[in-house]
């Protein structure tokens, strides 16, 4: 349960979030229910997403392991719900964001996926724990530019998910919406309510 209301006032600026938001994504976003009782809070997280949508030097797959493996070393389920939601309505492979909490023992990832999911981990540790040899391998693969746009982007969603979780969000079912329920086998007949 959330610790703080996610009904703030409806000024006019909610209105428009809100608004925004179910067109956007289908439904309110609740950290942005959450932002709103501070309107400077709310203004500044909304600029400041809409200008890192803007970032493109790092290949968008990579962005969203580090972002997800991220969320899910702190344990925020909102943001978990949520990334996945995007990241397969931007085609990424179901299974590859199902495995991203147990990587380690998933041979879906490439050896340059891995070590961003472990960077990921590594800066998401209190206090961080990157290798130089692993900093080194992802800035030669990657270049510096994307390089530093990977560590931005750790360090944004230790920002998103530490809120959230802080706040007490939760889930708000985006997986929900976009699993493709399993198919029978050929020749099974479905089971009988």
């Amino acid at each position: 349960m959330a610790r703080i209301s996610l009904t703030p006032d409806r000024t006019p600026l909610v209105r428009l979030v809100q608004w925004y938001s179910r067109r956007t994504h289908g439904k309110v976003l609740e950290p942005l229910m959450a932002a709103a009782h501070n309107r400077r809070v709310l203004l500044t997280t909304a600029r400041f997403e809409m200008s890192l949508a803007r970032w493109k030097k790092l290949d968008p797959q990579l962005k969203a392991l580090a972002e997800m493996a991220s969320a899910a070393v702190i344990g925020c389920s909102w943001c978990m719900d949520f990334g996945y939601w995007v990241n397969r309505g931007h085609g990424m492979a179901h299974e590859k964001l199902r495995d991203i909490p147990v990587w380690r023992d998933s041979d879906r990832y490439t050896p340059l996926e891995r070590d961003v999911l472990e960077y990921a981990e590594a800066m998401t540790a209190t206090p961080p724990a990157v290798e130089d040899d692993l900093a080194e391998r992802l800035r030669l693969r990657l270049g510096d530019a994307a390089f530093v746009e990977l560590t931005a982007m750790i360090a944004v969603e230790n920002l998103r998910s530490r809120t959230n979780a802080a706040l007490g969000l939760h889930s708000q079912g985006f997986k929900d919406s976009c699993d493709v329920p399993a198919r029978p086998q050929a020749g099974t007949a479905p089971a009988a309510g």
